[in-house]
């Protein structure tokens, strides 16, 4: 059986994405042969075509790139008796990037009734990392003040939704003001035009000079360092992503003189324990159906249009999540 699959060879810019086909082989023991018809599309796909240390482990070459995606399961491997042909399921696990595949049933979600393929394949990654930022590594609270970077992305959406059902008053940033209505709509508060005014200074002003309790930076280089002059005293700054870049070796006395907390987590290890992976999901998909966080799907492209959609998503110009469909 053939597939087409969206691999690279190299790193580089989005001149490496290759569409190919290759050899699909049955489920193995323990595995589940699924038809894809919705692929996520993440910033992390950027960094492992990049080749950037981070989020991703150094694979052998080719690399289908792609971490999310949801279908239909078409036939199951010896041993897999939780999933039938038929049974319409998402996923977290690399590959994603190809019409069929493959993908361990451990690392297999159902679908619940309400949850659509699209809406699985757009947001389950940013959902999961979500989950685990507000409700576990901080714990966020009714009158808790929060900063979220990069507010209308597909991260920044959810985050902001998710954080002020739990009662918190969220200030996001954004990178031009066609953005502030979107963050608006989905949670904040407060929105700060980072490339016109200094984010710093007016976080300070919208808190009374006290800083906020947490920092959610996926933006990385370009706003961790001002970011730890946001927190109040024995606050948190969570650098979760790098979209601007690493943010590489910093002085740590700068988080003492308001003996600030950091934090530098990866999705991974949050959801490596099957239990966990499931838990945390039901709670994504529990947020969505209950209204507390309202997930969309803003575009999508062909895997032939891999390359317009990398340069799209790396271009920081577009709002909202988006998703492949084969």
């Amino acid at each position: 059986m053939k597939t087409a699959v969206v691999r690279i060879h190299r790193h580089g810019g989005p001149e490496v994405l290759q569409y190919e086909e290759v050899d699909l082989h049955e489920p193995g023991p323990g595995e589940v042969l699924m038809r894809q018809t919705a692929i996520g599309l993440n910033f992390s796909d950027i960094y492992q075509r990049e080749g950037e240390a981070g989020p991703h482990e150094s694979q052998p070459m080719p690399i289908v790139l792609g971490g999310q995606g949801a279908g239909v399961v078409e036939t199951v491997g010896p041993g897999v008796a939780n999933f039938k042909p038929g049974d319409m399921v998402a996923y977290i696990y690399s590959g994603a990037y190809a019409e069929r595949r493959t993908v361990p049933a451990a690392r297999l979600l159902h679908l619940p009734a309400g949850i659509s393929d699209k809406v699985a394949a757009a947001t389950l990654l940013r959902g999961l990392t979500a989950e685990y930022l507000v409700r576990r590594l901080y714990r966020v609270k009714a009158g808790d003040t929060i900063l979220v970077h990069a507010a209308a992305g597909g991260m920044g959406l959810i985050l902001g939704q998710w954080a002020s059902a739990l009662g918190a008053r969220v200030i996001g940033t954004v990178g031009a003001d066609a953005k502030i209505s979107v963050a608006k709509e989905h949670g904040c508060s407060e929105v700060i035009v980072y490339t016109r005014e200094d984010f710093v200074s007016r976080v300070m002003e919208l808190t009374d000079g006290a800083g906020v309790e947490v920092v959610y930076d996926g933006v990385g280089k370009a706003a961790f360092l001002q970011s730890l002059d946001c927190v109040r005293p024995m606050g948190m700054v969570i650098s979760y992503g790098t979209a601007s870049g690493n943010v590489g070796m910093f002085d740590l006395q700068a988080l003492h003189a308001k003996s600030i907390i950091v934090a530098r987590p990866t999705l991974r290890t949050w959801i490596a324990k099957p239990s966990d992976y499931e838990a945390s999901a039901a709670a994504f998909f529990d947020a969505i159906k209950s209204g507390k966080v309202r997930a969309e799907v803003s575009r999508s492209y062909t895997l032939r249009d891999i390359r317009r959609a990398h340069e799209e998503l790396q271009s920081r110009m577009t709002v909202g999540p988006a998703i492949i469909v084969p």
